[in-house]
């Protein structure tokens, strides 16, 4: 097995994290601008093919995991055809997705078939009209139906993302946790990092992952651990007693992850971003269309990835928008 090549910090690079779209059939609070965001030529975007062909470049020298995003990865058309081209590169041993949960009805068996393993869905609130509000959509999003779809089709273990926000939706921090009581769903709170175009949202509205666990013990007593065996994100689990789920949070705000960090991150035009709110990322679509060796420039960005993130100085690499480099 191959190991992972090493940044600057000695931490092994596997996980690569690619952008397929950067436009969205949502526009949440935390995540984009009301008015959306002037979308990148069609020209820009790498094609499934294009995305594959750095992919196959990229395995050999240790990645093993993949995630697919966006903006909102399935609304790009035939999102399957991208699974299968990843799915048959030798040393790719997991792909996953992360979703806003509005197609996976649908989808869901769809993509199983064609080589996905498991699902993140994003889901901020269980109330119909305030998943309206906060996505500034309505799409009909009913987010126990796209869990139960994801695990009907085998995507499994499903995750449910929410971004916690004080006076937005912070009272539905016990329902959530609530799921998990009932159904094998792992749900993550996040805290809310309010960065680019989205600061109407600011540290009033983080609630800090120490004030969520403290909530969550006042339904039951947690025991650290129980989180699924499968992935490798930065949750800290926690589970309820004979819990088939578990509780997780997410601490970009108040507990930094970034020493434990093996990802790098593809956006949907092509250019390798080596921390997600840094401001270093390398162009691999000119040189990969131009018939070249992408190894060294992989490798000299490994070299150059950041220690650590400065979203706390509010240091955000020039991101207008989460929706840009898909979290």
């Amino acid at each position: 097995m191959t190991e992972p090549l090493r940044d600057q910090f000695g931490r092994g690079i596997e996980y690569l994290r690619i952008s397929v779209t950067d436009r969205c059939n949502f526009r949440c609070l935390y995540c984009m601008p009301a008015a959306g965001l002037e979308w990148l030529p069609k020209q820009d975007i790498l094609s499934y093919e294009e995305i594959a062909a750095i992919v196959r470049q990229l395995a050999p020298l240790g990645l093993k995991r993949l995630r697919i995003t966006g903006g909102e990865p399935t609304i790009r058309p035939n999102l399957s055809a991208l699974v299968r081209m990843l799915r048959a590169i030798p040393g790719i041993e997991d792909i996953a997705l992360s979703t806003n949960g509005v197609k996976l009805p649908e989808l869901a068996a769809e993509l199983k078939a064609a080589g996905l393993d498991r699902v993140n869905l994003s889901a901020d609130s269980l109330r119909p009209d305030r998943i309206a509000a906060i996505a500034r959509r309505n799409l009909g999003f009913d987010p126990i139906r796209a869990a139960q779809a994801a695990e009907e089709a085998g995507l499994e273990p499903v995750k449910i993302n929410m971004v916690v926000m004080r006076g937005i939706n912070d009272d539905e921090v016990e329902d959530f946790a609530r799921l998990t009581l009932e159904h094998p769903w792992h749900v993550r709170y996040i805290e809310l990092m309010p960065v680019g175009e989205m600061r109407a949202l600011e540290w009033s509205h983080v609630v800090p992952s120490d004030e969520i666990l403290a909530r969550l013990t006042a339904i039951a007593p947690l025991s650290p651990g129980g989180g699924p065996a499968k992935g490798n994100g930065p949750a800290a689990y926690y589970r309820f007693d004979s819990a088939p789920g578990s509780v997780g949070v997410i601490t970009p705000m108040t507990h930094t992850y970034c020493g434990s960090c093996n990802r790098v991150r593809l956006t949907a035009d092509g250019r390798l971003r080596t921390c997600l709110y840094g401001d270093h990322e390398v162009n691999l679509r000119d040189p990969l269309r131009a018939g070249a060796d992408l190894t060294p420039l992989y490798v000299q960005a490994l070299a150059e990835k950041p220690k650590e993130h400065h979203l706390l100085q509010l240091q955000v690499g020039g991101l207008k928008a989460l929706s840009q480099v898909g979290g």
